[in-house]
């Protein structure tokens, strides 16, 4: 046309594109590392990585039992960084002696004096305070490889011990009686391990691994009641928490309000908020919630320019017959047999 030719855009536009993923694949790489540079993260997928960093003897691959005074003193090849993040592949057990830095989960800093239970589960990422070279930890610690556990009774019921998933302010205080018992079922676990490998010894450990964790549960129980200042104001925040909740648009533009969200609002883990409620009240947090919700309903069905439709939707309900199902579960009646009878 007017003697202007059009070049065989069939061949260009392969080779441009070539170009251009080339240069995205290059820069995100450059980018991707320069990330890792700066976010480098140690794990311990083994017992015995984490063993090679204390200079101790791996006695069994699947578990260890650490004593920080006799370790040879780190040395994190961290550089200037203030913190070193760690991430464990292993169900860890930290006890606490003496200041031997902070650590960090998420945004929060655990609550972890001397005398102190850290629980770390699979997967998790902690941050540790970097003392530089030749560090010297102090107290006691139980590593244990998952493998170790499955097909045992301990394997089925890991996740009930929901101690695992707490976080920040939520270690476990020991009192020295407490603390000489967590002693205790560590020597019985080293014990096992430096006998003679035989038929008994996977039971025995697992079974010395139960007990301790089972003594634990205790400890916490008796740490909900013994730390009440701490935990004072708690439920009068969540209930709190609900009013304004339910006094706001949230409900309309959120939904229903979830034990995630209260325990994120209060800065406390799922776990620990429901474990904790679920001891002050004897309902668990979802039951309180339920409770609340079915409370507001009650007033709101008073309303006679508002259907139950309406209602559920201002609940947070995103099917009317679920807030109906649920609000007959509570009561007995449903909404509409309510507002009749009332």
């Amino acid at each position: 046309m007017n003697g202007i030719q059009i070049p065989d855009l069939s061949t260009i536009i392969p080779d441009m594109v070539t170009t251009l993923v080339l240069t995205s694949c290059e820069c995100l790489n450059l980018y991707f590392k320069s990330f890792a540079d700066m976010e480098k993260v140690f794990k311990f997928d083994k017992v015995s990585e984490y063993n090679d960093l204390n200079d101790h003897e791996t006695l069994h691959p699947l578990v260890t039992v650490i004593d920080f005074s006799r370790s040879k003193p780190w040395s994190w090849p961290g550089g200037n960084a203030k913190s070193i993040k760690v991430n464990y592949g292993l169900y860890s057990i930290v006890l606490k002696e003496s200041n031997c830095g902070d650590l960090k989960y998420g945004c929060n800093y655990y609550d972890y004096q001397e005398g102190t239970l850290v629980f770390i589960s699979p997967g998790q990422v902690i941050e540790v305070e970097n003392f530089g070279n030749n560090f010297q930890p102090k107290g006691n610690a139980l590593l244990f490889h998952p493998d170790l556990i499955h097909g045992t009774s301990l394997g089925k019921h890991i996740h009930d011990y929901s101690f695992f998933s707490y976080q920040s302010n939520e270690a476990l205080h020991l009192s020295e009686r407490e603390r000489k018992i967590v002693l205790d079922c560590f020597a019985k676990i080293q014990y096992e391990l430096e006998h003679a490998i035989d038929s008994h010894s996977k039971r025995l450990i697992v079974s010395n691994i139960e007990l301790f964790l089972n003594y634990c549960s205790r400890f916490y129980e008796r740490q909900f009641i013994t730390r009440e200042k701490v935990h004072q104001g708690i439920l009068e925040k969540f209930e709190n928490l609900l009013n304004d909740y339910f006094e706001t648009t949230k409900s309309q533009t959120i939904g229903l309000p979830s034990v995630a969200y209260c325990a994120g609002e209060l800065n406390l883990s799922a776990n620990y908020f429901g474990d904790l409620i679920k001891k002050e009240t004897g309902k668990t947090a979802q039951d309180y919630i339920q409770s609340k919700v079915i409370d507001v309903a009650k007033e709101k069905i008073f309303d006679p320019s508002k259907s139950v439709s309406e209602v559920a939707y201002e609940l947070g309900f995103k099917y009317p017959q679920h807030f109906t199902r649920l609000f007959k579960q509570k009561t007995g009646q449903t909404p509409n047999e309510y507002r009749v009878m009332n």
